[in-house]
C-alpha cells in the first residue's frame, strides 16, 4: 500500500503542478532522502550522528509536509542510537512510500 496524506499530495500538487512525471520525480526524490537518513540512522554509533539524521529525517519530512514522518522523526531524536523499535516504523513508511 502506497503513502497516502492529504498535506503531502498537495505539497506535490504544488511543486509539481499539473505535470504528473514531475509529481513522480519528486515523489522519488522524497523516497531517496528518507532511505539515505533512515540508513545514516542505522549506522550510527554515537548521539550526535544519530541526533544529525534524524533532524534531517525531520527536514526533509517537514519540506514535503509529511506530518506522520515528523512524528517518527522527532521520536528517532528522543530515542537512543539504534532503537530497533523507532527504526523499524521508520523502515515501514518507507516501504509504504514505493
Amino acid at each position: 500500500m502506497a503513502y497516502h496524506s492529504t498535506s503531502f499530495d498537495a505539497a506535490l500538487a504544488t511543486a509539481a503542478g499539473d505535470d504528473p512525471s514531475l509529481r513522480l520525480e519528486l515523489r522519488a526524490a522524497f523516497t531517496d532522502s528518507v532511505a539515505r537518513q533512515l540508513d545514516l540512522l542505522r549506522r550510527a554509533r554515537c548521539d550526535g550522528n544519530w541526533e544529525v539524521a534524524a533532524s534531517r529525517l525531520h527536514a526533509i519530512a517537514a519540506s514535503f509536509h509529511a506530518p506522520e514522518l515528523m512524528d517518527l522523526a522527532e521520536e528517532a531524536r528522543t530515542a537512543a542510537p539504534g532503537e530497533p523499535t523507532v527504526l523499524q516504523r521508520i523502515d515501514t513508511f518507507v516501504e509504504a512510500l514505493s
